[in-house]
């Protein structure tokens, strides 16, 4: 364990979540910034609220429309339609270009006030959707460019990099959150939480993450039977 506070840039979701228990049991005070960017699911802020609540930790949001403005993308724009798939060659029109850039940006100059040189964000290689600033390559670099522009010795920490969404679950479950995860987030890009439409690509890549995950368990008879419902 760090005997330092870290910060997790949280959105309510699968990945942050998860990430933010992980961050309970790494340091030894936790901070969660959430943003408000004009994404269409803002309900993730108000589910992320209510989950720092649970898990013991200070929470905060920032507003910062500007990330929503600069581009033109479906998560921000109610009249796209999402692509449903990634498009060959390309990157899916969910992509907000420039989000985790600002994300991480923001975070460090808000840590850096509070003397927290400690960044955690659920960003993940693995199973990336196409976004390239998820990837570790991306994150390296803006952890040199953080520490370059603020002289300063920010460490960002991305848990779920090398990992697929099955073995996020199994993350989820050792810390003893699965259920919390599974019923109280907010990964969908409908703006429906828990389980989700079950049709846009995050419900998708998260339904079959944790189909994975619980059929390599032991079999309970209990065990989320209604998955397939």
């Amino acid at each position: 364990m760090y005997n330092e506070p870290a910060l997790v840039i949280f959105s309510g979701g699968q990945d942050s979540t998860t990430c933010l228990f992980w961050a309970k049991q790494e340091f030894t005070e936790v901070h969660a910034l959430s943003f408000r960017y004009g994404q269409k699911h803002e309900k993730e802020v108000e589910l992320a609220r209510a989950i720092a609540a649970k898990a013991g930790v200070d929470f905060q949001v920032m507003d910062a429309p500007l990330i929503g403005r600069l581009g033109h993308n479906a998560l921000t724009d109610a009249t796209m339609p999402m692509d449903s798939e990634q498009p060959e060659g390309g990157v899916p029109n969910t992509f907000v270009p420039g989000r985790n850039l600002f994300f991480l940006a923001i975070a460090a100059v808000y840590a850096r006030e509070r003397g927290i040189r400690h960044l955690v964000t659920g960003v993940s290689q693995t199973d990336f959707s196409g976004y390239p600033d998820c990837r570790d390559s991306f994150i390296r670099s803006m952890n040199v460019t953080l520490n370059l522009a603020m002289d300063a010795q920010f460490v960002i920490h991305t848990p779920l990099m090398w990992l697929d969404k099955a073995q996020t679950w199994a993350l989820a479950d050792r810390l003893g959150v699965l259920d919390l995860v599974r019923h109280d987030t907010l990964t969908c890009y409908n703006g429906i939480p828990g389980d989700g439409c079950g049709h846009c690509p995050a419900c998708k890549l998260r339904r079959e993450g944790l189909e994975r995950y619980l059929a390599s368990k032991p079999f309970k008879p209990s065990q989320d039977a209604n998955l397939t419902a």
